[in-house]
């Protein structure tokens, strides 16, 4: 987007300019070139293409939903959108109401583009008369705002670019009645480590795994391995100290809408980028992520959320368990908070992150994120790796040393939007305040529920 922009105010043959041009070069060449005036226009009466459907109804109102895939996108418009960080949600909403309704698009998306806008920055290379038929072509298909009752309306909210996946939440504003549907998307790519490792194989059995009540799953969450460990099953890592629970695509949508970033598999190239982030200091939001091993096996899906440099970041490894709660999957996992950088021999990409000791914060930062989107239907803390102070801590695979409560945190997630206040405490045991925890002070948050609850 920068890049398409700040062109608009260069001459004509500055350096960006050139690098403007390869782009649309390398366009045609790879069969995404531009629609003639002729072409767009005939557009105008084309149907709208759609994907992987997702239908939802509240009170009346039928909202389908599906996120158009790059190149469809692409064949559609005549430029590749996704280029230029825009990607298309399309939206039919059938409101079979009395009531006259607003869609909200900044609840989609508060960086969401306007027609003219995708045209200016997407069509900078087409010619005048090209840019203005791209123009009225997205300002057709531009999902109406107003919908009155006992109407249909459809179209595409222009939104910025997301990988992996995402929550779309869709929220309609009438008079005195107010309509919220929320859709977990998949956005398959090729380059997430999760895509290439055994995850999809797995996944595809989830339905043969044991089905656990949520009383035997504590039970069973008790048993767990403490920690991580090496691919030979030995040593302690960083503890397991996380449990998800809900379906793949409620998983990644919610994690990627919380602003969690999937990360690169480990290849030459990303340790490459991720050396010369980690040299310049500078960002790499999907720098690849070394691997620990549970249940036998490395990580199946690794998340970050990242600073402004490398060497900052939140991270968490994810492993789908060999059980199920109440028909739906679980995912046990490590989180801690990244610091700093070292050179280690015992990395594949020679060097690792300096953690956190204060590993109960990152634990509380995953919780915290993910209750303001309103994400958490319930959650809970059970026993886990065990109590360790500062004073007498533990340490991980590297040598890195961190203190905790010894809890493990057990989430449920919710396709439907539940505020903060409304998730459920189960109250199984008490967990460490971190902030006081980092204070030396062995302070427990009270918990609102029966004592017999708790282990």
């Amino acid at each position: 987007m920068l890049r398409a922009s700040f062109a608009c105010h260069i001459p004509l043959f500055s350096p960006a300019r050139f690098a403007a041009v390869c782009l649309a070069i390398s366009f045609l060449v790879s069969g995404c070139s531009s629609l003639s005036e002729q072409e767009l226009k005939a557009r105008l009466n084309t149907p709208i293409p759609q994907q992987d459907v997702q239908v939802l109804e509240q009170d009346g109102v039928q909202v389908s939903l599906s996120v158009l895939a790059d190149d469809g996108a692409a064949d559609f418009f005549g430029v590749s959108l996704a280029e230029f960080g825009i990607q298309l949600i399309w939206m039919k909403i059938e409101n079979n109401s009395d009531t006259d309704f607003w869609l909200l698009p900044f609840a989609i998306d508060p960086d969401y583009f306007s027609a003219d806008e995708v045209a200016l920055v997407a069509g900078n290379d087409f010619s005048r008369e090209q840019r203005a038929a791209l123009r009225q072509l997205l300002r057709k298909h531009t999902m109406p705002f107003f919908l009155p009752a006992h109407a249909t309306q459809s179209g595409y909210v222009y939104a910025s670019y997301k990988r992996g996946g995402r929550l779309v939440d869709v929220r309609l504003s009438g008079y005195l009645k107010a309509v919220r549907l929320r859709f977990s998307v998949l956005l398959p790519t090729e380059s997430f480590d999760y895509e290439k490792s055994d995850l999809r194989k797995l996944y595809a059995q989830v339905e043969q795994l044991p089905d656990l009540s949520v009383a035997e799953l504590r039970e069973e969450l008790r048993k767990l391995p403490c920690c991580t460990s090496n691919a030979d099953g030995e040593g302690s890592g960083d503890p397991l100290n996380i449990v998800l629970i809900g379906d793949g695509r409620l998983l990644i949508a919610a994690l990627t809408t919380s602003s969690w970033n999937f990360t690169e598999a480990i290849t030459v190239e990303s340790i490459r980028k991720m050396i010369g982030a980690a040299i310049k200091e500078l960002a790499f939001p999907t720098a690849p992520v070394s691997a620990l091993y549970a249940f036998e096996r490395k990580q199946d899906i690794a998340l970050q959320r990242g600073r402004s440099t490398i060497s900052q970041r939140n991270h968490m490894r994810l492993w789908l368990a060999p059980f199920r709660c109440e028909g739906v999957p679980v995912w046990i996992g490590q989180i801690s908070r990244d610091i700093g950088v070292k050179v280690t021999a015992k990395s594949p990409t020679l060097t690792t992150h300096v953690i956190d000791p204060l590993v109960d914060e990152a634990r509380e930062y995953l919780f915290h994120s993910l209750l303001h989107y309103d994400a958490v239907s319930q959650f809970a803390f059970v026993q886990g790796v065990g109590e360790a102070s500062e004073a007498v801590p533990r340490y991980n695979l590297t040598g890195d040393p961190y203190f905790t409560d010894g809890m493990r945190m057990v989430l449920w997630l919710s396709r439907e939007p539940v505020p903060p206040h409304m998730a459920i405490d189960l109250g199984w045991n008490e967990s460490a305040d971190p902030s006081r925890e980092g204070r030396g002070e062995q302070y427990l948050v009270p918990v609102l529920s029966a004592p017999d609850a708790r282990d």
